[in-house]
């Protein structure tokens, strides 16, 4: 019996450590990677606790490999914008302007009644007076009102990176891009931590914490 509270502690106290090693975020804000880490390393941990038959490295080892690889998809996602779309994907605008993309919903398996529910759910019952609605990555609906008339920013410069599609649909140049940095003493794009730009054409901008 005291073997099997003590296997049963040390795999408890891994899997805390392990999940605090992911980071501090609820489980609706887990990336997919990221859920599917944690519900494989909390069975992983079920096996050996309940077996006292089974080394108690069967269950630690694999543990550590999965805290290993998911700290390294994190630390990819982080450095790469391309990555991050792969592996955690992109948002979904399913509400454009007022209007339902049809052909995003169906990419998405989310239905009609979906739509409505989790509008309901946000305090905007009436779809008339919805101007986006975005499908973000962890499956939340980030909606945004016809009544506020600020319609979607958008990133122009995420971690020093630039995003070029999003500048073109903006309707703005590198030339404009780096006047407005120029005046927020920012010589670089690469210096910046992001800058969006909103409907009004107000660019936010923070740079980076120098090193």
């Amino acid at each position: 019996m005291i073997i099997i509270v003590v296997r049963t502690l040390i795999l408890y106290t891994l899997v805390i450590v392990a999940i605090r090693v992911m980071g501090k975020r609820e489980i609706a804000q887990l990336q997919p990677f990221e859920l599917v880490a944690l519900l494989m390393i909390a069975d992983l941990a079920v096996i050996p606790s309940e077996n006292v038959g089974i080394p108690l490295l069967t269950g630690i080892i694999p543990i550590l490999v999965l805290l290993s690889a998911n700290l390294t998809l994190a630390w990819i996602t982080l450095k790469s914008g391309k990555a991050r779309d792969i592996i955690c994907g992109t948002p979904s605008i399913l509400i454009r302007r007022g209007r339902i993309v049809e052909e995003e919903l169906k990419r998405n398996c989310y239905n009609l009644t979906d739509l409505l529910e989790e509008l309901r759910i946000k305090n905007v019952p009436n779809i008339a007076d919805v101007e986006y609605a975005v499908l973000e990555n962890n499956g939340e609906l980030s909606v945004f009102p016809k009544a506020q008339h600020k319609g979607l920013p958008l990133t122009i410069i995420m971690d020093g990176k630039l995003n070029t599609k999003n500048l073109q649909q903006s309707n703005k140049d590198l030339n404009w891009l780096k006047r407005e940095l120029k005046k927020q003493t920012i010589d670089k794009v690469e210096d910046v931590l992001i800058a969006s730009l909103d409907s009004s054409g107000t660019l936010f901008t923070q740079a980076k914490q120098r090193k």
